[in-house]
């Protein structure tokens, strides 16, 4: 048996040493997992849900007492936590694993942190290829916590069957950037620590901007790390999806593009390219985009 098929029967078992090794070839693109992604089963069936907002919104908070919930009903639960990246290394925080660590030892909870290695949409350019791995494997939900970085949050909605917008009663003065923003994707809204003053008046604001928008969108309060209002919350995950995610055909178009682009790039030789260029700035008249224009044409 060809070794990328034997390794993806291995995930399809939900083996989680090949798995999270899977997902480390992949997010490097370390052969095979050319090969892997190519053989990947469309589990289109494989509910992910996107949780997003501010940063201190409580979502890992949010996250644990998510999966919480689906683990007591032996539901197997993979977490995909995005974390901040340092624009000077492209380190991460992953801060995530430290705050998810009650879920470790849970053999149905699968936690994997990804860094966002510049990415501006909040979601690393590796974030479908995981999930489509993950969504090979034998989990009954996915869930991708993306890095809360406001109104550029928009691809999480294409890639997520379902949007979770946290937000917290302090963000009463960034309600009307709602508006224009998080309101576009948001399929629904969670009020966490709402047992913080200001609460009752914060949703109040939100349900009236809610209301002045083409889709209902439904608002919830939750003291995540209380546990209140958990249930209600994952009674909506578990909800049939009643319409079509028309984003997800723009991510994906947009993602064709960048495998084609690298694909046609394969043939640059980049350190020939540098030569090139180290060459030709000596010139008094050096314009890149003619440089540019007469590379491709030699190659």
């Amino acid at each position: 048996m060809n070794t990328h098929l034997s390794i993806l029967s291995e995930v399809k078992r939900g083996n989680y040493k090949v798995l999270a090794r899977v997902l480390t070839l992949v997010e490097n693109d370390i052969a095979p997992s050319d090969l892997i992604l190519k053989n990947l089963e469309n589990n289109a069936n494989k509910l992910v849900i996107g949780i997003t907002g501010p940063p201190g919104a409580g979502k890992s908070t949010l996250v644990n007492a998510i999966t919480n919930y689906f683990t007591a009903a032996n539901k197997r639960v993979a977490i995909l936590a995005i974390d901040p990246t340092s624009p000077f290394n492209f380190g991460s925080l992953l801060g995530d694993r430290i705050r998810m660590a009650s879920q470790f030892n849970n053999p149905n909870v699968f936690i994997r942190s990804l860094a966002t290695r510049g990415a501006l949409g909040g979601i690393s350019a590796k974030t479908i290829e995981m999930v489509d791995v993950l969504k090979a494997s034998d989990f009954d939900l996915i869930i991708v916590e993306t890095v809360g970085v406001g109104q550029s949050e928009v691809e999480i909605a294409g890639l997520a069957d379902k949007t979770i917008v946290v937000l917290v009663p302090e963000s009463g003065d960034e309600v009307q950037n709602i508006k224009s923003g998080l309101m576009e994707i948001a399929d629904y809204f969670v009020i966490n620590k709402a047992d913080r003053e200001g609460a009752d008046t914060f949703a109040n604001n939100l349900k009236k901007i809610v209301h002045q928008g083409a889709k209902s969108i439904p608002i919830l309060k939750t003291v995540a790390d209380k546990n209140i209002g958990i249930d209600d919350l994952c009674r909506w995950i578990l909800k049939p999806i009643e319409t079509t995610n028309q984003r997800r055909e723009f991510l994906y178009a947009e993602k064709a593009w960048r495998i084609i682009q690298s694909q046609k790039m394969m043939s640059v030789d980049k350190k020939r390219l540098r030569e090139e260029i180290q060459a030709a700035l000596s010139a008094n008249d050096f314009n890149i985009y003619r440089f540019v224009a007469d590379f491709v044409e030699k190659n």
